[in-house]
């Protein structure tokens, strides 16, 4: 059955889960937006949000809270600010987090609140560097996925809210310079308004996922580099009865012919009217879920009906 793996044991907010195994102990980390469901004050519940740790020692069989992660914030920023939607990837060398920053605990989502996505380097996932933001199309960006392309370069897409919320890209040869490309998805007017672009490579394609809270878009292609629209899934409720809410904001671990995709969900949520979001402090907690993806006849399937206590990542 389909339910949660994780809830963070003091907000109950857990969101926007990334996974990545640390080379040094094969131990895999999950890394969320730690929403604050009870704050009072219009948005604040999703502001003021640390970065929240949970390590899995069975390979994904469970999930232990590992606490937040310091040393996020800009320097002339006193504490607290707000963190959301960490991207964490290895390189080889170091590991990278893209992480988007927003100064303070805002209590509105107005234009006014710059949103950056920045920088840092870490040797072990505990001690972070903060390299700074990186310059991108707009001042309201967030949501970073970070990937390597087979032309040689690294992209990383990103959400630009002040087009629209559109899926845009950048790329660099080394992680450290970006070059802005252009839009890659299209959102308001005239296109499907969307967040949290995930890419991943499986049985010969490239796919992307973004949450356009409804369930997951789907594109696959063959380059990284031009998409094309393949259908939707986790729209459908999951047989859980904590499961029966739309998959929102995915990461993804590609595992040989399959793949596992990390979700977060409003378990009691209705979620009949998306734009004003949930009301109570009730709805607005969040349940972390594992489901399996894989690639039938070109097209891309998600499982959600899955043991929560499976180890996927074995």
């Amino acid at each position: 059955m389909s339910s949660p793996i994780f809830r963070d044991p003091v907000q109950d907010g857990a969101a926007d889960p990334t996974v990545i195994r640390n080379v040094a102990t094969g131990l895999w980390w999950m890394f969320y937006t730690n929403r604050q469901p009870a704050a009072e004050g219009g948005k604040r519940w999703i502001h003021g949000s640390p970065i929240g740790v949970a390590i899995s020692r069975d390979d994904g069989a469970s999930w232990q809270y590992h606490g937040t992660v310091r040393g996020l914030d800009a320097p002339d920023d006193p504490p607290p600010n707000t963190h959301w939607a960490p991207e964490v990837i290895h390189d080889g060398a170091q590991y990278h987090m893209f992480l988007t920053y927003i100064t303070g605990v805002p209590d509105s989502t107005l234009a006014v609140h710059r949103r950056q996505i920045v920088h840092l380097v870490s040797p072990d996932l505990d001690r972070w560097t903060r390299l700074g933001p990186i310059a991108l199309s707009s001042d309201r960006v967030i949501d970073a996925c970070v990937f390597a392309c087979p032309d040689g370069l690294w992209r990383l897409w990103y959400k630009d809210e002040a087009d629209g919320s559109a899926t845009w890209v950048a790329a660099s040869p080394d992680l450290m310079s970006w070059t802005v490309e252009g839009r890659v998805l299209r959102g308001k007017p005239d296109g499907v308004p969307h967040e949290g672009p995930n890419v991943f490579f499986l049985s010969g394609w490239y796919w992307l996922l973004v949450d356009e809270w409804r369930g997951q878009g789907v594109y696959r292609s063959r380059d990284a580099l031009t998409w094309e629209r393949r259908g939707l899934v986790g729209a459908t409720p999951g047989r859980a009865p904590d499961d029966l809410r739309y998959v929102r904001h995915a990461d993804v671990v590609v595992r040989g012919a399959r793949a596992i995709c990390y979700y977060f969900t409003h378990p009691d949520w209705d979620e009949a009217d998306q734009a004003a979001g949930p009301q109570s402090v009730d709805a607005r907690r969040t349940a972390l879920h594992h489901a399996v993806l894989t690639v039938q006849d070109g097209d891309l399937h998600l499982d959600r009906d899955v043991d929560v206590a499976l180890p996927l990542l074995r």
